[in-house]
């Protein structure tokens, strides 16, 4: 009798792995054979800014007006002071912004999506997104509350990429054979690969709302999944001297980390000039983020940008 019950824990055992194995082979592997065309990792990198200055100032104040950010935060009870710091700082620059929290929360104005499970959140305010802004905006950005953007030095990355073509980019990271972009850096979405990912969203096969059997993986390996049968791969965003753009930690850290391994190319090796998040922050090191990127100014220093992004009529922008 005791040895039966040993072979049927084993058994048990034995098949638990062998489904852990094929859960994550499945991950990792999925859509090769459904490529819509060959398309190999790259990265991205933003418009050269004598590029910019070839364009009429007309068509620069065109340009300016057509590029419309949505931003999606995900947040939840705990993240009250971050939830706070956030819709007082940075989102005050997207043409909209809105919250997308794990249940109904008094405080502060935002769209409930009835669970905590960050994956289902994501799917949810994707959907919500696209069902109600489609005809509205042409680019999806979305963060944690730990994150800061610069929605206006996205804007200029963004600015000779179409949005009627499937990008989706950020950070990328790469895990096994499937590349992703870092929810922790921002991830941004064309309207294109909004309706490529909504198409989705109802083919469990394709776009399942779980993830793997035994190990759960995290909310943007999923949306990369998802993406993978669309066509659509992950980009890595950088600025003209290849430095990436989208950063998963804190301006401080990098800092730190520049100290120690350049010590005399403290700023030179830190972080691009361009950067268009940051993350790993404190609600109050957003309000310093805020202070230094949009309102510290050197009295008589005229700015030369090739273009301006102007709020929309009657936002909060600051």
């Amino acid at each position: 009798m005791l040895s039966e019950s040993s072979s049927f824990l084993k058994g048990v055992m034995l098949g638990s792995i062998f489904c852990a194995l094929i859960t994550m082979l499945g991950h990792v592997r999925i859509g090769h054979g459904n490529r819509m065309h060959q398309h190999e990792h790259h990265h991205l990198q933003a418009p050269n800014k004598e590029d910019i200055l070839k364009i009429s100032e007309d068509e620069r104040m065109e340009l300016s007006k057509s590029f419309r950010v949505y931003c999606i935060i995900l947040v939840k009870p705990k993240d009250v002071s971050l939830w706070a710091a956030v819709r007082e700082t940075w989102t005050k620059h997207c043409d909209k912004a809105e919250f997308f929290s794990s249940e109904n929360v008094k405080v502060f104005e935002s769209i409930n999506m009835e669970t905590d499970d960050m994956w289902l959140m994501m799917r949810k305010a994707y959907k919500y997104a696209f069902d109600k802004y489609r005809d509205q905006y042409n680019w999806f950005f979305l963060a944690h509350p730990t994150t800061f953007a610069i929605i206006e030095n996205l804007k200029y990355f963004l600015l000779k990429k179409d949005p009627s073509q499937p990008f989706y980019l950020g950070h990328t990271i790469k895990s096994g054979d499937l590349e992703y972009v870092s929810v922790e850096g921002g991830i941004v979405l064309s309207i294109e690969s909004m309706k490529r990912l909504n198409s989705l969203l109802g083919i469990p096969e394709k776009c399942p709302e779980q993830g793997g059997m035994i190990w759960k993986i995290s909310e943007d390996k999923q949306l990369a999944v998802c993406l993978k049968y669309a066509g659509v791969f992950a980009e890595n965003a950088e600025d003209s001297e290849g430095k990436d753009v989208f950063n998963t930690k804190s301006v401080g850290l990098f800092i730190k980390e520049a100290m120690t391994n350049h010590p005399n190319l403290v700023v030179e090796g830190c972080c691009s000039d361009m950067a268009v998040t940051f993350n790993g922050l404190t609600p109050n090191q957003m309000h310093v983020m805020m202070y230094g990127v949009y309102r510290l100014r050197a009295f008589g220093h005229i700015f030369h940008d090739a273009l301006v992004f102007l709020p929309p009529n009657g936002s909060d922008n600051d």
